[in-house]
């Protein structure tokens, strides 16, 4: 793809994933519109990045304040979505308050920012929608309560938009992860098999948005576990998967 010509909207850059993919665009020769809470984080981006970028702050969890960040955004070429809140939870260890706080950012989060560009691109039939899914959400896992749920309805959505659009101009993509070395993976205290550096996930992140597929989990190897566990009766499935 050729970056040069193309203005994306990056939610969730300032730190992790986000920060090093917009590196990566930003060095192919994207412009960028940068995203999230901090604007401090997110102008010591910009100021980092090789190309042009604007600050646009926001806060997911308010549809006012997206709202009002879209009304100031202006023309874009597409948008990933890579924002994400998360606490390892059990049933055992209920918090509801952060449970919410994962399905309201991490899922309802998408449909806000989407509100902002599906008037535009569908009106130009063109447009390039990436949502950031997880290898979590493909079936329900231990000490996952919120995250998990929040990752599955995100990768429905993608799914329902690409049922949709799969035959307009607009590209829908979807990318599901493995563990990636962040400040909320740090909160694990479980092994985290293929943990890959924000650098490492923005290559692979590239290389699917520059390709035709739809859909791209990694790593790999570590992703057949998961889309694997798809076929697995429940009784099995459980009793592999399933908290001892």
């Amino acid at each position: 793809m050729n970056y040069a010509t193309k203005r994306y909207w990056l939610i969730g850059a300032s730190e992790g994933l986000g920060r090093a993919l917009a590196h990566k665009m930003s060095a192919a020769g994207a412009e960028l519109i940068l995203s999230a809470r901090s604007e401090t984080r997110l102008q010591a981006l910009a100021d980092a990045l090789p190309g042009p970028a604007e600050v646009l702050p926001l806060d997911l969890a308010d549809s006012a304040s997206v709202a009002a960040a879209g009304a100031r955004l202006g023309h874009v070429d597409g948008l990933v979505f890579l924002a994400g809140v998360y606490w390892p939870m059990a049933a055992q260890k209920w918090n509801g308050t952060q449970a919410m706080a994962m399905a309201d950012i991490n899922f309802t989060g998408a449909f806000r920012v989407l509100d902002q560009v599906m008037e535009s691109f569908l009106a130009r039939d063109a447009g390039h929608i990436v949502l950031t899914g997880s290898l979590s959400g493909f079936r329900g896992l231990p000490c996952a309560i919120g995250y998990g749920p929040s990752k599955a309805g995100l990768m429905a959505l993608a799914e329902s938009l690409r049922a949709d659009l799969h035959r307009t101009g607009i590209k829908v993509q979807l990318a599901n992860p493995g563990f990636i070395k962040t400040r909320l993976t740090d909160k694990n205290t479980f092994a985290m098999p293929f943990i890959m550096s924000p650098e490492q996930a923005a290559d692979h992140m590239l290389r699917h948005m520059d390709s035709t597929r739809f859909q791209y989990s990694f790593p790999r190897l570590f992703s057949w576990v998961f889309r694997g566990s798809c076929f697995l009766p429940e009784w099995l499935y459980f009793k592999i998967f399933g908290k001892s």
